[in-house]
């Protein structure tokens, strides 16, 4: 009957871990090839891939596998991790951080620390495959996507025509910017910007702009076609005929920036704004996010001449 516990108590530790590091390799997958993914260097993209997105799951695996072979080693790490969980989150509310990691890690290390599933190798080849499956399972195709995006290696003013729309976006510079702008400084970088779109002129100009909702969802664009996209304004959605990339003409493929700032504030809510994500979703951000992965590329209309 002891033996039985130790096996149930094994191998309820070795589902958690499964379950936990699964999780995460899910999620580590899909965040590395949205927001991640984004170097010139394949060994780059690697670290990030393997030391930024993957890391919570390389560690609850690795402490698996030492609990599995070492007992006490692994309770030591459990609590180790712990520990460093309490200080990383500090300035969280800890009544959160307690009940949603810190208890948890140490419940898991207890249960390595008393189970004992048998067989030990079939234990040790499921903690450590079953997460490699869902990491290459989702991985693998999003790979194979991010690598034929089109890249036409042009980055000076484009005159792009969607759906009923057509507009000159700004050459690479103040006006598309490889940095983390709030919605207030885009606004400001595109009241003077030159005609050009290259220099930040000390008078405001007012030719460039931030484009609306609409017009950068009309413009999204996929393998070097409009996408046939549409925004509803009354359900706050845009539909599309085919699912935009981060590709040219719009976007910087080796750019760190996934989101633009449209012109447009959020509906009773003058702190937001809209925004656009490269693969055409529409949400909201503070007016004063500024992360580096959203910043804005302006737009202007197209003289009558070139139309």
């Amino acid at each position: 009957m002891k033996t039985n516990k130790k096996q149930i108590l094994g191998w309820i530790a070795v589902c958690i871990t499964i379950a936990i590091s699964s999780l995460w390799a899910y999620w580590g997958s899909i965040e590395n090839f949205h927001e991640g993914w984004y170097s010139t260097s394949f060994f780059e993209n690697l670290f990030m891939l393997v030391f930024q997105y993957s890391l919570i799951t390389i560690i609850f695996i690795v402490l698996a596998q030492v609990a599995l072979q070492w007992k006490l080693i692994g309770l030591i790490l459990h609590i180790v991790l712990a520990g460093f969980s309490v200080w990383f989150f500090s300035g969280a509310n800890f009544f959160v951080v307690g009940l949603m990691i810190v208890i948890p890690i140490l419940l898991l290390g207890a249960l390595y620390y008393f189970g004992a599933p048998k067989p030990l190798i079939l234990a040790k080849g499921l903690v450590a495959g079953i997460p490699l499956l869902v990491f290459l399972a989702i991985s693998i195709p999003l790979g194979i996507k991010v690598s034929n995006r089109l890249n036409d290696n042009q980055d000076g003013m484009r005159i792009v025509e969607g759906n009923g729309v057509t507009l000159i976006w700004a050459p690479r510079g103040p006006g598309w910017p490889d940095q983390g702008m709030t919605w207030v400084e885009a606004q400001e970088r595109c009241r003077y910007l030159s005609e050009d779109g290259t220099t930040i002129m000390d008078e405001v100009q007012n030719i460039w702009r931030l484009p609306t909702v609409e017009e950068a969802v009309c413009s999204m664009m996929l393998h070097g076609e409009n996408a046939g996209g549409v925004w509803n304004a009354e359900d706050q959605i845009a539909v599309y005929e085919k699912t935009p990339d981060k590709e040219s003409p719009l976007w910087d493929v080796y750019s760190q920036v996934i989101y633009y700032w449209t012109s447009q504030t959020y509906p009773n809510d003058e702190q937001r704004a809209y925004i656009i994500v490269y693969h055409g979703g529409v949400h909201s951000k503070m007016k004063i996010d500024g992360q580096s992965y959203l910043s804005f590329r302006a737009v202007k209309d197209v003289p009558s001449n070139e139309g």
